[in-house]
């Protein structure tokens, strides 16, 4: 997780003073693509996002995330408690991206049939309904850990070319373990989504609060049903080689609401 940068803590009485018009909202020093930003505000305060409502908690903790490809500029816009408006920018760093040839995946997987493809469609539209899932209490704000101790497979935001064919860029963080290996959940929250999906087999998201949500594909065990309450370290499954893969791994990804995120930044 990004944590708060300590000398904005410190000189947080004093923006309050040179900048009494304006929202005290506090943000990390440096952002860049594919970041889960969290940071500070006025209790009160109502932030956006990209035209998207930024939950903040009575405490006034919130967060937010930036896609892979963002621009080199971001707003955030601010309404201060007492109704003041704000837009706020920042520079957005960008960062340099790995290509990834993976070759010998069977055919039906790289070019889905037409039933396959109707499934597809099903199962993204219940992937993106879980994912819009934005709940009041702010368990990311406690920090993350890695749900399993293994080799870095594959990164985020690297673009995969199967059997030769350019594919969509990779938005998670690949770890190679033995299948049966246990598989911490990253963060405490409630499971939104537990199934055996097409490309990603046995998947498990589960939502950490304000729309902040980690997956966990490939699995070949599910431990815990939409619904479920889950605690940071809580076994939620074992890894496994479901769905479309060369090996056995686990599949983590991040996200803030539909927006996929890099979760290496926020892993200890």
């Amino acid at each position: 997780m990004t944590a708060l940068p300590r000398r904005a803590a410190i000189a947080f009485p004093a923006l309050l003073l040179a900048r009494a018009a304006y929202a005290a909202v506090v943000l990390p020093d440096r952002i860049a693509q594919g970041a889960l930003v969290t940071g500070r505000a006025d209790p009160g305060t109502r932030l956006t996002f990209e035209g998207k409502s930024v939950r903040v908690s009575p405490q006034g903790v919130f967060a937010f995330g930036l896609g892979r490809d963002a621009g080199a500029h971001a707003t955030l816009g601010i309404v201060s408690p007492d109704g003041r408006r704000e837009e706020r920018g920042f520079a957005v760093a960008p960062r340099e991206w790995d290509i990834q040839r993976l070759n010998g995946l069977p055919g039906r997987m790289v070019t889905p049939d037409a039933e396959a493809l109707a499934r597809i469609r099903a199962e993204q539209e219940r992937l993106n309904a879980a994912r819009r899932t934005d709940t009041a209490t702010p368990f990311f704000a406690e920090g993350f850990a890695w749900p399993a101790e293994g080799r870095i497979s594959g990164v985020y935001g690297s673009q995969r070319i199967l059997n030769g064919e350019p594919r969509a860029p990779h938005l998670g963080l690949d770890i190679a373990v033995p299948v049966g290996t246990p598989l911490h959940a990253a963060a405490g929250g409630r499971v939104t989504l537990a199934e055996d999906l097409y490309f990603t087999g046995n998947t498990m998201l589960i939502e950490h609060g304000h729309g902040v949500t980690t997956l966990y594909a490939h699995m070949s065990r599910l431990d815990l049903r939409e619904g479920d309450a889950v605690a940071r370290g809580q076994v939620i499954g074992l890894s496994g080689a479901t769905g479309r893969v060369t090996g056995p791994h686990l599949h983590l990804g991040l996200f803030w609401l539909s927006t996929s995120l890099d979760p290496r930044p926020v892993l200890p």
